[in-house]
């Protein structure tokens, strides 16, 4: 069966998600979008151009949104990566450019007949992800943004530093808003075959730098190159890749959460139909309140979006 991505927004991200998608072999055809022709054109001659050195065949096509209604999956990575470049670390500030752009393009991608699945990187991703939700009429489960899928793998990174393992031995989440109400679930976190509490208890680990080290790793990486893209592209290629292999994986991912109304993340089971069924955590009561406070922010932002 042939698999078919269209990635809207050619800039950091969504090349970098493109050349994932291109070299692993995860596509057989790639359409892309952004809003500069000269660029999106020059980026599909280069992948044609690396055709003949790969082991596998994709075709291409760009700014066409034809294109869209057979496609299987789209990537949102557009944005405006300059407005991150401010003093408050606030991911927010986007908002004003993406939630315009987004419902345009919604509109489009409604007409177009779309009826696959979405994964949204666009920021800020929970608030964006529902405007895409709205705006094209998609079942809610089909909608996905890559959320705290991200920043959970950056608490990895942080736990396994400090304990020199790999992250991938560490296992657990970051919850609620893709941003600065986020928070490190540490009654989710094992490692070492021991709760991360109490592994911090008897080797005297930080969990609150830690913690901050997941919530502004972001923010690190950005400053020393004005924009993110690896962590990110290979977030968002990740749920490309569980949704094509319908692979029924457990990733905190930004879904509809009915006891919120709204978007954000918590760990749900992906595959081929989108979100198959969300977790229930045994949190703490300290935590709880976390995602609420996440919630209620993202509530707010999502008021501001939508307001005419």
């Amino acid at each position: 069966m042939s698999r078919k991505v269209a990635v809207i927004g050619d800039g950091h991200v969504g090349q970098t998600v493109a050349h994932h998608l291109v070299v692993s072999g995860l596509v057989d055809k790639l359409v892309l979008f952004d809003l500069d022709e000269a660029k999106v054109k020059a980026d599909v001659i280069d992948f044609k151009d690396a055709m003949a050195n790969l082991s596998h065949h994709v075709e291409f096509a760009y700014n066409d949104y034809a294109e869209l209604a057979d496609t299987d999956i789209i990537v949102s990575a557009l944005g405006n990566i300059k407005l991150q470049d401010n003093p408050n670390n606030d991911r927010f500030a986007e908002l004003p450019f993406t939630s315009t752009q987004v419902k345009e393009v919604a509109k489009k991608i409604k007409a177009s007949g779309f009826h696959g699945k979405m994964v949204v990187i666009t920021n800020p991703v929970d608030v964006i992800t529902m405007l895409y939700q709205e705006g094209t009429g998609l079942p809610k489960e089909h909608v996905i943004g890559t959320g705290t899928l991200l920043d959970s793998a950056r608490m990895k990174h942080a736990v396994a530093n400090s304990l020199e393992i790999d992250p991938r031995s560490v296992v657990g989440y970051n919850l609620g808003e893709h941003g600065n109400s986020q928070f490190t679930a540490w009654s989710t976190v094992r490692v070492l075959g021991k709760p991360i509490t109490e592994l911090a208890e008897e080797q005297g680990l930080n969990l609150d730098e830690m913690d901050k080290q997941a919530r502004e790793g972001g923010f690190t990486v950005f400053y020393g190159k004005k924009y993110t893209s690896y962590g990110i592209a290979t977030a968002a290629v990740r749920l490309v890749e569980t949704i094509f292999n319908d692979a029924h994986t457990e990733l905190p991912v930004s879904n509809y959460a009915p006891e919120y109304g709204l978007y954000l993340s918590y760990p749900a089971i992906v595959g081929a139909d989108g979100i198959l069924e969300r977790l229930q955590l045994d949190l703490t009561e300290e935590e709880l309140q976390k995602l609420q406070v996440s919630a209620d922010y993202i509530k707010t932002k999502f008021a501001e979006s939508t307001e005419e």
